[in-house]
């Protein structure tokens, strides 16, 4: 199997592809992983590079994970239509697309809900799965006080955070609980 990860800095820190890829090999999948990340860019800037495109329609991809900027998280209106674009030519393969929701900055927590709200209504408006990592990150936090899930940064995530991360776009693709 094949999975190309779309996004910017919270896709491409600790290497997530990779813990992606060795949660799925410790449940006997072969997966590959190719990520497209650039820092701070969101769906726009991937609905019009010439690398994604190329990627989408021929790598012959099982799944594709898309993450939008995070902080802060841009025009809703133009998100939206490059998720529509995105989408579009995704559907023009075998590859099955699910949205990477990300998190708040720390101290910030109380704008999760309305983060996830931006994902899940996406979801529902494309017929996509919504990986929901920010709320589970939330959820998280709370109950392990002793991990720490963000990086010194506070924005981006800790080897625990990248973590959890895949664990949650695993579970979301697959549909089963990622292996301890």
């Amino acid at each position: 199997m094949r999975t190309l990860f779309i996004g910017n800095s919270h896709t491409y820190f600790n290497d997530m592809p990779a813990i992606f890829r060795d949660l799925c090999r410790d449940r006997g999948m072969d997966m590959e992983v190719t990520m497209l990340a650039t820092p701070g860019m969101g769906f726009d800037f991937h609905a019009a590079s010439e690398e994604a495109r190329f990627n989408i329609l021929f790598g012959d991809y099982d799944y594709i994970v898309l993450q939008h900027r995070a902080h802060p998280m841009g025009d809703l209106e133009v998100m939206d239509r490059a998720a529509g674009e995105l989408l579009a030519m995704i559907r023009t393969t075998k590859a099955v697309p699910v949205f990477y929701m990300t998190w708040t900055k720390k101290g910030e927590e109380a704008d999760q809900a309305e983060m996830a709200a931006v994902y899940e209504r996406l979801g529902r408006k494309y017929g996509v799965k919504v990986a929901p990592v920010g709320l589970r990150w939330q959820e998280a936090r709370i109950t392990h006080p002793e991990t720490e899930y963000y990086f010194a940064d506070g924005a981006h995530a800790s080897p625990a955070g990248s973590a959890l991360a895949a664990e949650v776009i695993f579970e979301t693709i697959f549909g089963e609980s990622a292996p301890e």
